[in-house]
Formats: C-alpha cells, structure tokens, sequence
C-alpha cells in the first residue's frame, strides 16, 4: 500500500508576507540605524543598515545633564517609570474591585456605571485636557508626579474595568458558591480564587495601562513645564526643534524608552502562560 502523498505548503502565503513583513520592519531597522549613525550626522541614504556603528548618540541621551548639573535623564527615566507603575497600580486596584461587582452584583445604576465607563473611552483624552488641567492647578498638582499619575488613571481605570468584567463573567460561578459553602467570606473568594483564576487577564491589563502611561505625551507635554520633571516622551519630544532636529538623539533616545516595555512584556509572558493553568477544581 502506498503511503499517501504529503501535502507541499503552499507558495502564495509566503510570497504575501514577505513583503509584508519587510515593509513593517523597515521603519523599526531605519530607526535603529539612526541610532547607531553617532551624533555626527545622519545618511539620507533608505539604506535601513548603519554603514558603521556608533554609540555615540546613546552617550549623550544618557550622560545629558541640565544647567545645573543634574543628570536629566536618570531624573526623567524615574519620573516615566514612577508615574507609569503608579498609574497601573491605581488603575487595577481599584478596576478588578468595580470590575468583580458589575460581573457578580446587582445594584441600581449597574448599567448606567457600565455606559458611562464605555463612553469615557468614546472620546479622545485630550478633550479632557482642560478641564483636567484646571482641576490640577487648584489642586496645586503641576509639574507633580502623582497629579499626572491620577491623571492618567482616569483613563486606565474605565478600560482596565471594561477588560477585566468580560473575563470576570466567564469564570462560573459555582466556584465561588462552593467555596462560600466551605465557609469563605467573600472577600477570601475574591483574594484566593477569582485572582488567581484571572491572572491572565490581570497581567493583560495591566501591560496595556503601562504602555498607555509610559507612551502618552500630550498631557504630560501640558502638565509639566520643569524639565526636571519631565517624562520621557516628552525629552524624545524635545529632540525635534523648529529649525533642527536631533535624528540619532530622537532614535537612540526612542529605543532606550521601549526597554522597559520589551522587559515587561517577557516577564509578563511568562506568567500569562502560567496563569492559564493555574486555579481550578480538584475532583
């Protein structure tokens, strides 16, 4: 009997994404060439290959310091990093509470908190601007970390409860009925085995509300004027003046920004692949 013959994977998928591929890696290698061209001057060849590799852009993002010697970039390095870790604690601390009570209670205004958490996240931030600013100037929260941080967990806050409701409703119920049959309060369901059980999404979450915090310019470019307090899309910004722009220091400075997002995202792969076995019922 003659084995069957096997299948030969088709040509055409590979002939798509080639070029798809080359054309979404293109701008991502340009940049890297324009970090590594040094602060010399940058080629206006496409070419996406440096000819020849330089750190000398890096150096000088890293080591820039203001007029009173104080090294800026480890200053806005930190401010970046405190004001986007605040705003994720903020914004999943008090989300996967409101998020666990519209998925499990019944209150009046249920519906109307849910509507009003959706339309949040119809309409741009920058709307927003305003009024925020205003509420920041009174409340003398300018040129502060924590007033940005609760800034941008008015945004976090309604997106991370909208994602974590819909996992929330997908975990039965009976779990948490047998556990308060075995005695638990609800608050031990909610801390030993709705949390383990959404883990994923939790991990989710909170990478989308770090890279939302880490990334956002504009309301920071409006909310801190002192150069000490700036976060680093707003240095990055800073780069590109009115009659000069600084390629290798906007490139070299741009990839040194996605650092700690890449690191994040890894250390939270990892778990995400754990926490989709973990929990469960032992029968």
């Amino acid at each position: 009997m003659t084995p069957p013959p096997t299948a030969r994977p088709a040509l055409w998928p590979h002939l798509l994404l080639v070029p798809v591929t080359v054309a979404t890696l293109y701008p991502v290698l340009y940049v890297i060439k324009l970090a590594f061209s040094g602060t010399g001057g940058v080629s206006a060849s496409p070419w996406p290959f440096p000819t020849a590799a330089s750190l000398d852009a890096f150096a000088a993002v890293v080591q820039r310091t203001d007029a009173d010697g104080r090294w800026i970039f480890g200053a806005q390095f930190g401010n970046s990093l405190v004001v986007a870790t605040a705003a994720t604690a903020i914004g999943i601390t008090l989300s996967c509470s409101a998020a666990y009570a519209f998925a499990r209670f019944d209150f009046p205004g249920r519906r109307f908190g849910m509507i009003a958490f959706l339309a949040t996240q119809m309409f741009p931030g920058i709307l927003t601007m305003i009024p925020l600013y205003v509420l920041m100037q009174r409340l003398g929260l300018l040129d502060s970390m924590l007033g940005l941080a609760l800034v941008y967990s008015t945004t976090s806050v309604p997106f991370c409860t909208w994602t974590l409701k819909g996992w929330f409703d997908t975990l039965p119920k009976e779990l948490e009925e047998s556990a308060r049959i075995d005695g638990a309060t609800r608050l031990q369901v909610f801390t030993r085995i709705i949390l383990p059980l959404s883990a994923p999404a939790v991990a989710v979450t909170a990478l989308f509300s770090f890279m939302t915090a880490w990334n956002e310019f504009v309301l920071a470019y409006t909310f801190l004027s002192d150069e000490a307090a700036w976060t680093l899309p707003v240095q990055i910004r800073a780069f590109v003046g009115d009659k000069d722009v600084q390629w290798a220091l906007f490139a070299s400075s741009s990839l040194i920004a996605s650092l700690p997002v890449i690191a994040l995202f890894y250390a939270l792969e990892k778990h995400l692949v754990g926490g989709l076995t973990a929990g469960g019922v032992k029968g």
